[in-house]
């Protein structure tokens, strides 16, 4: 999968971003990058793409379970480890390898089979803890990439129009992957307190969609009836897979330091969403959403939280002109067309035709414009 290229690719201009010093500004290309999660979707690929990179004499890829063939061969030259990132072993890989730019991609949204919320934010939380205090101790790294998430600022009617990086939310998650992703980032930031030679880069990407990628919202969308909170109509900013891919890419060799939303142009609501992919909505209160969602787990959907849930009922938008001026990183798909490149690969049947739907309330408006005069 190409993504956004590597042609355009320069030094950042403009100020520093996230309050990163003065001596970060220097941008020096990545010899040896080692990128974790290298057996989840964006690690792999953008182990991947980096291998391709002739300028980069090295990658290692860190997973704690082995890659399938197919994914080992995409990897190309990259050197496979096999680690689990919360283990010290991680330090000696780091050490050993010299590595000056790592990625840290690993943490995820969903709970392994055994062990439940309890395992999922051992992984999370403390896998980025031995991760970052091994960065700190290897005098070779300079750069560390962390992907996060737009989760980080919560969903809720009192929410801002847009959230900006120095922004929060009133009432900060306080569960689940959201909660784990907040902890994290306090790592990564300690981290650059401790060592202010590393330029850290932190990206909150927008809730990813794709044809490839399996999120909870593509699953949540994907089938025949969407139930959505009654009363509400969420705002949705996405991110299309590949972009998020780039954006990666570009903090990896950019080298700029600081914090930036990662997300699309543009903003589709959830009950268009569910037209433009042909699903029926079923409106229902909120309390009820997740007793729906507990029958759809027996067909291995994940269970809503109360974070998930409140997504659901209000979106999530932030502003990305720092991610534009400062990281110099443009997305090459907007929302809209994010999510239809989505329904197009999935091969989603339309229940409903979207065109039928749209000629209905196109017959509707001009129905209540005549009755208005």
């Amino acid at each position: 999968m190409d993504a956004d290229g590597r042609s355009g690719v320069r030094p950042p201009q403009g100020s520093n971003a996230g309050g990163a010093n003065d001596s970060q500004d220097t941008v020096h290309y990545p010899k040896v990058v080692l990128v974790t999660g290298a057996c989840r979707f964006l690690g792999g690929y953008l182990t991947a793409r980096l291998a391709q990179d002739p300028l980069i004499n090295h990658v290692i890829a860190v997973d704690a379970i082995a890659p399938s063939k197919d994914l080992l061969r995409r990897m190309g030259r990259a050197e496979f480890v096999r680690a689990d990132i919360r283990n010290p072993f991680i330090a000696k890989v780091i050490r050993n390898g010299d590595v000056d730019t790592v990625v840290h991609a690993s943490a995820a949204s969903y709970a392994p089979r055994s062990g439940g919320r309890a395992a999922l934010k051992e992984l999370n939380v403390m896998g980025a803890m031995q991760l970052f205090a091994a960065c700190q101790k290897a005098p070779s790294v300079r750069r560390v990439v962390l992907k996060s998430t737009s989760e980080v600022y919560g969903s809720s009617a009192r929410d801002p129009v847009l959230f900006t990086e120095d922004g929060s939310s009133r009432r900060p998650p306080g569960e689940g992957f959201a909660r784990d992703s907040i902890d994290i980032e306090g790592y990564a930031r300690g981290l650059a307190r401790r060592r202010p030679d590393i330029a850290v880069t932190i990206l909150r990407l927008a809730n990813m969609i794709g044809p490839g990628m399996d999120t909870a919202l593509s699953r949540y969308l994907s089938g025949p009836v969407v139930p959505s909170v009654l009363g509400h109509d969420a705002r949705l900013q996405l991110l299309h897979e590949q972009d998020a891919l780039g954006a990666l890419a570009r903090a990896t060799v950019a080298g700029r330091a600081g914090t930036f939303n990662i997300g699309a142009s543009g903003v589709i609501m959830m009950s268009q969403a569910i037209r433009r992919s042909g699903r029926i909505q079923l409106p229902v209160p909120g309390p009820a959403l997740s007793a729906v969602d507990s029958l759809r787990r027996a067909t291995k959907y994940t269970e809503l939280d109360r974070e998930q849930l409140n997504y659901l009922s209000y979106g999530r938008v932030m502003d990305t002109a720092r991610m534009r001026k400062d990281l110099g990183y443009s997305p090459k798909w907007t929302t809209a067309e994010a999510f239809d490149d989505y329904v197009r690969g999935r091969g989603l049947t339309p229940i409903i035709d979207p065109k039928w739907v749209r000629s209905l309330e196109s017959r509707a408006v001009a129905a209540a414009q005549r009755w208005g005069r």
